[in-house]
């Protein structure tokens, strides 16, 4: 029974097996932190979304100015459309971690999601302050311009996105009315921001890619990021899927 069979086993889908090495490993090493990261992650992925957030309680509490696992937590909070409890703990993360540009776009991000519109603008343009150069959120800045009208400041911000990747767009017709009424449920897309490679366009349920450019981000591990993507991956894939 070890950690990396558990692991694999987490990764090839056998969740109930991997669980269970996991609730031994729990349970003969009951203060580390990683063991519940992994204990919750597989508790999201078979749904039992209550039992995961127990976990992530627990993790924080061991570690409490661990930014990592207060985001991590954010994110099984929204799980539970919880979602005022998720943006205390993305503002609590942006507290500990404020010169982190990652911290205020994945918190702009979900303010957008929640119809805090320009709560998102005040928290992309803090993210672009810190990292002038952070594509990601000029693009998205702008789709959130784009839904409070703000033409001219939407084409500014989409044009340096567009400057930063070295996106040369093509003309594209505008969209006729019709068609954005068939669409009113979630505003369209810009083109330009669909053709993009780099930048992930909006989904109307909660885009696993922009999360790994923004929440997923802020990690410094290139191992750990990829492991909380996977998580992130098959969590909001079983969601849209239902």
């Amino acid at each position: 029974m070890s950690f990396e069979k558990g692991i694999e086993l987490y990764k090839s889908g056998k969740f109930e097996e991997a669980l269970a090495i996991f609730d031994g490993l729990v349970k003969a090493n009951p203060d580390q932190p990683q063991l519940h990261l992994s204990r919750g992650r597989i508790l999201s992925r078979l749904g039992r979304t209550e039992e995961a957030l127990v976990e992530f309680d627990l993790i924080t509490s061991l570690e409490p100015y661990n930014t990592d696992f207060i985001s991590d937590r954010a994110v099984v909070l929204h799980l539970l459309k919880r979602n005022e409890e998720a943006l205390t703990e993305l503002d609590r993360a942006a507290n500990l971690d404020p010169k982190n540009p990652y911290r205020y776009s994945s918190r702009a991000y979900f303010k957008d999601r929640i119809g805090d519109l320009e709560g998102a603008i005040a928290d992309y343009e803090t993210a672009i302050e810190l990292d002038p150069e952070d594509a990601v959120s000029h693009n998205n800045k702008g789709m959130v311009e784009e839904k409070l009208g703000y033409q001219q400041r939407s084409k500014k911000s989409l044009e340096k996105a567009d400057d930063l990747i070295g996106y040369k767009p093509k003309e594209t017709a505008t969209p006729s009315p019709k068609a954005a009424e068939e669409n009113s449920s979630f505003p369209e897309i810009n083109p330009k921001a669909k053709a993009k490679p780099v930048i992930p366009s909006q989904k109307k349920e909660m885009s696993f890619n922009h999360f790994m450019n923004t929440l997923g981000a802020v990690f410094t591990d290139a191992k750990a990021r990829k492991e909380f993507g996977d998580y992130l991956k098959s969590v909001f894939g079983s969601k849209k899927n239902e």
